[in-house]
């Protein structure tokens, strides 16, 4: 007798964030456990269900993927597109892959990520030397639906329905930052704690999100070229404020908003932020100069 326990869509529902029942909704399909249940719950609630299924050529046989997932749509009568990109291999291939699939998506797809990835990314972030922010992860948002469930509770969900998914060898190639920490780190850190950290990652995104929330709705009160309200403010609403009006093209460092703070202080007249810019302060404002 199977040890699989026997799981419907209407076990999982209640814990899933999608929107109304009678919504369009695009569902980010590869045809692994996640994104199948995730396209079989959408369905299961009521939405109206677009599968987008994306062919990296990452894999030899990754063509094969949509054999696995025409079959489940069409019993659904769920429409499938499908998009084939390809993506050299070199560094940052992760990075990459992600851009380009993205790049396709239509606004709003929703993607079957878990309370799993939840935690990996956390511990990703954390590795990265993010803040509360990155710290945060993903938002429980309709884009997010599944990050309430386990990722075994999306295999099980398959399993139960006699439905096959892909299985992605490069789900396990460790030059990928991602599969280190799901394979390696996150057992390890269970052996150590004696426990399953995921829940503990989970809540501790969830409560530095409220906070980092919170921060940022006190800095959105500061105006960042004001050097008087910048440098009268605490310390980290001030770096917030100076962070929401320069990360064009990139959030600025923690070294770089010291320097601008050294400028609204008067310290120094000027300083460069890097892509050709500096900030100069003039009767108590801060101008942004683009150079050359």
């Amino acid at each position: 007798m199977s040890d699989t326990p026997h799981l419907a869509p209407s076990d999982l529902l209640s814990r899933c964030s999608f929107p109304e029942p009678g919504t369009d909704v695009f569902c980010a399909v590869s045809g692994g456990a996640d994104s199948m249940a995730l396209m079989i719950l959408a369905h299961a609630h009521g939405l109206h269900v677009t599968a987008v299924h994306v062919n990296h050529g990452l894999r030899a046989d990754s063509s094969r993927d949509i054999d696995l997932i025409t079959p489940v749509a069409e019993s659904l009568q769920i429409n499938v597109e499908t998009h084939h990109l390809t993506i050299e291999d070199g560094p940052n291939l992760e990075a990459r892959a992600r851009a380009a699939r993205y790049g396709v998506f239509p606004e709003g797809t929703m993607t079957g990520h878990t309370a799993d990835d939840q935690a990996e990314t956390v511990l990703i972030n954390l590795l990265r030397g993010a803040a509360a922010t990155g710290l945060s992860a993903m938002r429980p948002l309709t884009t997010h639906p599944l990050l309430h469930l386990r990722r075994q509770e999306t295999h099980d969900l398959c399993a139960s329905m006699g439905i096959a998914v892909v299985n992605d060898t490069t789900n396990t190639d460790v030059r990928f930052l991602r599969n280190r920490v799901r394979h390696e780190l996150l057992p390890a850190m269970n052996d150590i704690s004696q426990r399953d950290v995921v829940p503990l990652l989970v809540r501790t995104a969830d409560v530095l999100r409220a906070d980092d929330d919170l921060l940022t709705e006190l800095a959105l009160a500061i105006d960042p070229t004001d050097a008087k309200a910048l440098t009268a403010a605490p310390l980290p609403l001030a770096h917030r404020a100076l962070r929401r009006w320069l990360s064009d093209p990139y959030p600025p460092d923690l070294a770089t908003l010291n320097r601008v703070l050294s400028v609204a202080k008067g310290e120094v007249l000027a300083c460069d932020i890097g892509e050709n810019r500096q900030i100069r302060r003039s009767k108590q404002r801060l101008t942004l100069h683009h150079l050359g």
